[in-house]
């Protein structure tokens, strides 16, 4: 029997029976002969190619699980606490809807079935997460959790991860009542922020917003391996002399190790978003203080490269071909910007670590957080300070806008695809 009818077959079994339809059920080639296969943690999905972990979310390779997906935009609002949906192919605002305070991000879960509003409630006590049904584009009832910034989801799909940034910790929680299971605290993770997964799944890579450092979580043991500081004068020693000349001062000023174990002054950085290299090896973040990205080494989790891009740097997104990527300028180095600032998407090549192209948001703005059409074509992106949605086409740069709501944050695309979901406005692999 042909491969690919028996996993039809299968997930229309168990559909009768009343089970969800798996996002991992449809099978496909093997890993390349050439490559070496990655020994991934229990549960979780087989790499089909070690060499580009985004093989499975090339252009419009959906998992059976997304079938029937409306084709749309979630646009959280987070001052007005509400969603804003857009129709992708007229780009008409169809619906508004109230949700929590200050939602930040609108999340795919693991198994593809449900998207989540993530709604931290900055400064307050009654955070929650809004669900929403990617198929009918209805909203749930809002479950109460603690200080939800962010969420993302163990590799093997039994865990929800809610960065619970205020609190300095991740919350594990269940995937479906977010019932939570355990926690593991990070306390040198002041703005515990976004992630990225290794290739096998053993460890994350966290962002700390507000020391501008990095943290890494071994999702076996369950603890915190290490946290390092981050710089764009990473390979830089100290100066030497009276004379000599300093980096880069400022008020915000922090301090970096050089390689002979020296220092230097350094602006203090403001890591963002973090997305893996197509062979998992490396690490990129986004810098919204440093106005680019930060290459890190996963295993020996040391900082390799820094890559100048523009004004605040910071949403990061592979192309549907796993070749470039995507980073979002925001435009400014204030948490809250002003309208109309320097805005811009940089095209990053991740087989040189070389800027190729860069996009000027026309007439100024302020690009943020958002994903790739799921035929690559087009790159989402909320415009934070200016109240609008970007539009913009992958091939030109050219920017259409959409108006939204008041600060719109981590918006998503969907359907994507992939297997599942790690997490974030669309992590899929």
């Amino acid at each position: 029997m042909n491969r690919n009818l028996a996993s039809t077959l299968v997930i229309l079994a168990s559909a009768s029976l009343g089970f969800p339809a798996s996002p991992i059920a449809q099978v496909g080639a093997s890993a390349p002969a050439s490559a070496k296969a990655v020994n991934t943690v229990p549960g979780m999905p087989e790499v089909r190619d070690p060499s580009n972990l985004y093989s499975e979310v090339g252009a419009n390779k959906f998992s059976p699980a997304a079938a029937g997906a409306l084709e749309r935009v979630y646009v959280p609002n987070r001052v007005d606490n509400t969603v804003t949906v857009i129709d992708p192919a007229t780009l008409k605002v169809i619906e508004t809807f109230k949700v929590g305070v200050n939602p930040q991000h609108v999340v795919p879960a693991w198994d593809l079935r449900t998207l989540w509003v993530a709604n931290n409630a900055e400064g307050r006590t009654d955070g929650s997460l809004t669900p929403i049904d990617p198929f009918t584009g209805k909203h749930g009832k809002s479950i109460p959790v603690d200080d939800p910034y962010n969420m993302y989801f163990s590799p093997d799909g039994a865990s929800a991860i809610v960065v619970a940034e205020a609190y300095k910790r991740l919350d594990f929680r269940d995937p479906k009542t977010m019932k939570l299971q355990y926690s593991i605290p990070t306390p040198d993770c002041d703005g515990l922020n976004h992630a990225d997964f290794s290739i096998d799944g053993r460890y994350a890579l966290f962002t700390c917003e507000f020391n501008g450092s990095i943290t890494k979580i071994d999702l076996v043991i369950r603890r915190v391996l290490g946290t390092i500081k981050l710089s764009k004068y990473f390979d830089k020693a100290a100066p030497v002399g009276a004379g000599a000349s300093r980096a880069r001062v400022s008020k915000s000023a922090g301090k970096a190790s050089g390689p002979s174990g020296g220092e230097v002054c350094t602006t203090k950085g403001m890591p963002q978003d973090v997305r893996a290299s197509p062979d998992g090896k490396t690490y990129y973040i986004a810098d919204m203080m440093s106005d680019g990205v930060h290459v890190v080494d996963g295993e020996s989790f040391k900082q390799i490269g820094f890559i100048p891009t523009g004004i605040g740097a910071h949403g990061l997104y592979p192309s549907r071909d796993g070749k470039l990527l995507y980073v979002a300028n925001r435009g400014s180095n204030r948490i809250h910007g002003k309208r109309g600032g320097k805005g811009s998407v940089s095209v990053i090549d991740f087989a040189s670590r070389a800027v190729v192209k860069t996009w000027p948001i026309p007439g100024g703005g302020s690009p943020d957080m958002g994903n790739v059409s799921a035929d690559g074509s087009q790159l989402w992106l909320s415009g934070r300070f200016d109240d609008v949605v970007y539009r913009i086409d992958t091939a030109s740069g050219a920017v259409d806008k959409i108006k939204v709501g008041r600060e719109p944050h981590g918006l998503t695309v969907w359907p994507q695809p992939g297997r599942y979901s790690l997490g974030h406005t669309g992590n899929l692999r």
